[in-house]
């Protein structure tokens, strides 16, 4: 459901960063290629998994303290049992990308999609080798 760009808020609240990743989890978990890795693999408990990522997101882009855990650590063991490709990181990146602009806009939005493009770069770097996201934008 896209809105009309000039109604569009900016994520700038704990509420609207919970928005943005209970919309795009749940996206990925329908995903094609990226349902799977989550749901079969890694078999993340949503209840549980979505609040720790509000909290990461919450963390990054307004300092809120409350998040604890080493996502790499997360990822590399799931990595293990069932190699990430550099489709799965583009295909993360895309979904995100495309659940921040459908509902939102503005300085946190952007700063949002710049953090997960370094999410996603850094941790395709250290796990396959190859950084994945756009060349030099927002890196």
């Amino acid at each position: 459901m896209r809105n009309d760009k000039g109604s569009r808020p900016d994520v700038c609240s704990p509420e609207a960063v919970g928005d943005v990743v209970r919309i795009f989890y749940g996206a990925v978990a329908q995903d094609e290629l990226l349902g799977p890795v989550f749901n079969d693999v890694a078999r993340v408990d949503w209840s549980e998994h979505l609040p720790k990522l509000s909290a990461f997101w919450c963390r990054a882009l307004f300092g809120t303290p409350g998040y604890q855990g080493n996502p790499f650590a997360k990822h590399r063991a799931v990595h293990e049992r069932a190699p990430f490709t550099a489709a799965h990181f583009e295909r993360w990146l895309e979904l995100f990308e495309e659940t921040v602009d459908d509902g939102w806009q503005g300085e946190y939005a952007e700063t949002m999609k710049i953090l997960a493009r370094n999410v996603a770069r850094v941790h395709s770097g250290q796990l396959i080798g190859a950084p994945v996201g756009p060349s030099g934008a927002g890196a």
